[in-house]
């Protein structure tokens, strides 16, 4: 019997739940979220800005006001504590994309081919605020597929944003798995660097259960984060690429893993002391 594509069903709730805050204004007069994902306005009051392009406003020479400063530093202390890449998991726009494209993969049993490294988008995000240094405007928003499918969907060019999914689908469907989110995107590459410290964590504590089915790694976007959680000193996973998607959680018959936080008695717990 299947187990319950519980996490897979909150993921997608979640992020339904942020694009219709987004689009309902334009559709239906329902300000809920002004903006787009780099730079909003909730409910009128609560700022939210995109740390990576704050940092490139900066680069650029541009001093932020007041509230894109508020706005990013409360993404920022979310982040820090649910996990950096728990945005590209939960909140971007391209995940589903991603992840249509990799199911498709596994449906027509299309073999991973040798790609870039996943150090590659560490090197793209230090392009990305060289760009801005130099250029003196934030130049990578413009063709930004994350930027380019949030404009699109309250209001921008579709034509950009419909181009911006083909591409990103493409890459991922019939060049490299994982591409563009495992090895190519800055902003991902950011919010790994932010996940690396964060305390809210996937961990491996039943991996005594564990009957190397494979099927963990089958569905994780970065199955070499699971490695060390699986044979490692600690069960909790250390890499800051690990998205806190859960897939790993919902197809484990053995219920080797569940989320924890990495500090205190919970880890006491984990590790068996």
């Amino acid at each position: 019997m299947s187990k319950s594509p519980k996490w897979l069903l909150a993921r997608r709730a979640v992020q339904a739940a942020i694009i219709a805050a987004f689009v309902s204004g334009p559709l239906a007069g329902l300000w809920i979220a002004k903006g787009n994902m780099a730079s909003s306005l909730t409910f009128g009051i609560l700022p939210l800005t995109d740390p990576l392009v704050l940092a490139q406003s900066l680069l650029a020479g541009h001093w932020p006001g007041r509230d894109a400063w508020i706005g990013a530093v409360l993404v920022l202390a979310a982040y820090l504590l649910v996990g950096g890449r728990t945005y590209c998991g939960w909140v971007c726009p391209i995940n589903p994309i991603t992840d249509l494209a990799a199911w498709l993969r596994n449906r027509l049993g299309l073999r991973d081919r040798p790609g870039l490294p996943r150090s590659t988008r560490l090197w793209v995000l230090a392009g990305v605020l060289l760009a801005a240094a130099l250029s003196g405007t934030i130049l990578w928003e413009g063709i930004n597929p994350v930027t380019l499918v949030s404009r699109a969907l309250v209001g921008g060019s579709v034509l950009a944003g419909c181009g911006a999914a083909l591409a990103v689908f493409a890459l991922d469907l019939g060049v490299m798995a994982g591409g563009w989110c495992g090895r190519l995107c800055p902003v991902g590459a950011f919010y790994s660097l932010l996940g690396r410290v964060s305390p809210l964590r996937v961990s491996a504590a039943g991996r005594a259960s564990c009957d190397d089915c494979m099927e963990c790694f089958t569905v994780c976007p970065e199955r070499q984060s699971l490695i060390p959680a699986l044979r490692g000193e600690t069960p909790l996973v250390p890499s800051g690429d690990c998205t806190n998607c859960g897939r790993c959680i919902d197809v484990c018959h053995q219920d080797v893993f569940r989320f924890a936080f990495r500090f205190g008695r919970s880890r006491r717990n984990l590790e068996g002391e």
